[in-house]
């Protein structure tokens, strides 16, 4: 799987508004509402924030990968979003977040869950451009940034 099959251009946010954790979650989770009409806003952001209470998805560096699985989906669906103010995700590091990649899979695919996750921690992980967390930048911008880190990444090798 490579993840340029699950993040569609429209699943880009290039400037989130929220202020906080929750609001990020509810945030993104309009934008796949607007995207994905038979997705319920509520269901998706109770599922993260759920996901939340278990134990922060920041994982640092900036970086935060929101994640839960969702009865009623056929297919994995992932958002990407970021925050030039940065949100307090609770990080292991204890620094905002700036780049957020919400994963919702389908409650049957643990593997290709995993996968997914193991794919999106290396790709994200890397060391950010200051570029690409400072000042406003267009949607062009964060996907020609995530297309860069995918080639870099684009080893078959774990299937991911």
């Amino acid at each position: 799987m490579k993840l340029v099959e699950i993040l569609s251009p429209q699943m880009v946010l290039p400037e989130l508004q929220a202020a906080d954790k929750e609001a990020a979650i509810r945030e993104v989770c309009a934008h796949i509402a607007k995207q994905r009409p038979g997705l319920k806003l509520d269901d998706m952001t109770k599922t993260l924030l759920e996901r939340e209470k278990l134990g922060s998805t920041g994982i640092g560096e900036g970086v935060a990968i929101p994640h839960g699985k969702l009865g009623g989906l056929d297919s994995l669906i992932a958002c990407f979003a970021k925050s030039t103010k940065g949100v307090d995700f609770a990080a292991i590091d204890n620094q905002l977040s700036h780049l957020f990649f919400v994963l919702l899979a389908p409650n049957e695919s643990a593997s290709l869950h995993l996968k997914a996750l193991a794919r999106i921690s290396r790709l994200l992980k890397q060391r950010v451009p200051r570029s690409l967390t400072a000042g406003r930048r267009r949607r062009r911008h964060l996907q020609d940034h995530l297309r860069r880190r995918r080639a870099l990444l684009n080893d078959s090798s774990d299937g991911a």
